[in-house]
């Protein structure tokens, strides 16, 4: 079944637990936290803290954890001891990658790679024997509500190409200006994880229902 991992970037701070569980009862799979440090791209959000408070008050919450930052091997530890389940860097952004799957797998956490919109799959080929999830943005990453640019499709189906080819294991995820009218396609292109925030978080019950239903059904 394919999952659908909502972005706490586009809920209301203010009641974030409570968003959050609500997420979780509308059939939300995965929570995803959205890590910016004002430096890769330009907003600031939170750290590692948030990760923690969430897990402390429902340890079974499954944290997706986006490292949109400059120095991501500075800071992947802290996201380990807060209790990510999934800890994801920007390949952009660091020169031994490597090292820091590592170092989340010997943690006993899912390691995920990020490629932004113009960043080719080659870039990160090596990475793929080893990586349990790939990233496809599908905007600019840094801020929330953008249109999707419709050639990372292509990014997907490639990736999806070259995953079968070998058989590697790892998922794709896609993340950037997801709705109910492009959600099939990006599914169709092999996404096995779609990120939604404003989609999701802005939304409707019933245009919830239907985003949940569309991704969990979709064969």
């Amino acid at each position: 079944m394919r999952k659908i991992s909502s972005s706490i970037l586009s809920a209301d701070f203010y009641k974030l637990g409570e968003e959050i569980e609500d997420a979780l009862k509308a059939g939300v799979d995965w929570i995803h936290v959205d890590v910016m440090d004002g430096h890769f791209v330009p907003p600031i959000t939170y750290g590692d803290k948030i990760v923690a408070d969430i897990k402390k008050n429902n340890r079974k919450v499954f944290c997706d954890v986006h490292l949109m930052i400059t120095d991501p091997g500075d800071h992947i530890m802290f996201f380990i001891d807060a209790g990510a389940d999934l800890i994801n860097f920007q390949s952009e952004a660091c020169v031994h990658g490597d090292r820091f799957i590592n170092l989340i797998k010997e943690n006993n956490k899912m390691a995920g790679i990020t490629i932004n919109p113009t960043t080719p799959i080659s870039f990160i080929r090596h990475y793929l024997p080893i990586v349990d999830l790939v990233l496809v943005m599908s905007v600019n990453p840094g801020y929330g509500g953008q249109d999707c640019i419709p050639y990372t499709f292509d990014k997907v189906k490639e990736l999806k190409k070259i995953k079968e080819e070998n058989n590697y294991n790892f998922m794709i995820e896609i993340d950037g200006g997801i709705f109910i009218d492009n959600v099939e396609k990006a599914l169709e292109a092999g996404v096995d994880v779609v990120v939604t925030g404003s989609s999701f978080f802005l939304g409707n019950e019933k245009e919830k229902k239907e985003l949940v239903d569309v991704i969990h059904n979709y064969k």
